[in-house]
């Protein structure tokens, strides 16, 4: 069973800025244990259906009269057909930068008790369902406007969630940070993802030697730098095909192949199909 990054493989615009992203979650067939790696943080909003998600000391289950934020990080996630053999999902991700700006600006401190958990249960009350239904997968723009707009839309729900859960919710706010906070290694290969970047160079760049970037590489993200940076450029290559920005003679090139052979290789392993089978109908094609 491969792995599904997300919110990066549901990412069909790789311009658009995704530290704030919304996604409609449709499907009518049941998912039982999928690996999801997060990058981001996820507010779960579950309208119709069930879920259940696996971490690896403990789990939990909702249901549509439930929310749960989810911490960024690998779980197993079932999700299950309910009424009408659907299953219904407002996704809202968000980046542990975005928390950090947040709680900076309110001057949010941890309080006394500390209970570590990577979810947070939201029992759905009137505010959270009007608020679950102003929701809009379509605000994804390069637009300020729309940008501002998610950015409030952010704002609001933490604000409430805080009124609704005080100190509780605040120290789970502060959890989501705290990885953030203390591996500035991470930090600054997310920053770095999109540079196309062989890992000699990489490493040089962090001033150590390859084995030492390696090495502390894979503590970080428990798989070697090769194999995630190469999943982040057939992911990207991916929704370059998808979204018809490119024509497909230049994507390897964009994306780091210097081959065509090799990236047309490397993409029929991961995605079972020719790059060209993704383009776009009526983009560019050649």
């Amino acid at each position: 069973m491969s792995i599904q990054n997300i919110p990066e493989s549901l990412i069909f615009d790789a311009s658009i800025p995704s530290d704030l992203f919304i996604y409609d979650l449709k499907m009518t067939q049941d998912v039982i244990n999928s690996k999801v790696n997060l990058g981001l943080n996820m507010f779960s909003f579950l309208q119709i259906g069930h879920k259940k998600v696996h971490f690896a000391d403990t789990s939990v289950a909702v249901n549509e009269n439930q929310s749960v934020l989810i911490k960024n990080g690998n779980c197993l996630m079932t999700e299950l057909i309910g009424k009408d053999k659907e299953y219904y999902c407002k996704l809202f991700f968000f980046s542990s930068k975005k928390v950090r700006q947040f709680l900076d600006t309110n001057n949010y401190k941890r309080g006394s008790e500390y209970n570590e958990k990577p979810y947070f249960i939201i029992e759905n009350d009137s505010f959270i369902t009007d608020y679950i239904s102003s929701l809009s997968s379509k605000l994804h723009s390069k637009n300020k406007e729309q940008q501002d707009f998610l950015q409030l839309k952010f704002e609001e729900i933490i604000h409430y969630l805080i009124h609704k859960y005080n100190q509780k919710f605040i120290d789970f706010l502060l959890q989501l940070i705290s990885e953030y906070d203390k591996s500035p290694f991470k930090n600054k290969i997310e920053t770095n993802s999109n540079l196309n970047l062989k890992v000699e160079q990489l490493a040089f760049l962090f001033n150590m030697s390859i084995s030492t970037f390696k090495r502390t590489f894979e503590n970080e993200y428990a798989i070697s730098p090769g194999k995630w940076f190469q999943e982040k450029r057939l992911l990207k290559a991916k929704r370059l095909l998808e979204n018809g920005t490119m024509k497909c003679i230049d994507v390897h090139l964009e994306c780091g192949y210097e081959s065509a052979s090799n990236f047309s290789n490397a993409y029929k392993k991961r995605f079972g199909k020719s790059p060209k089978k993704d383009i776009k109908i009526g983009s560019l094609s050649n």
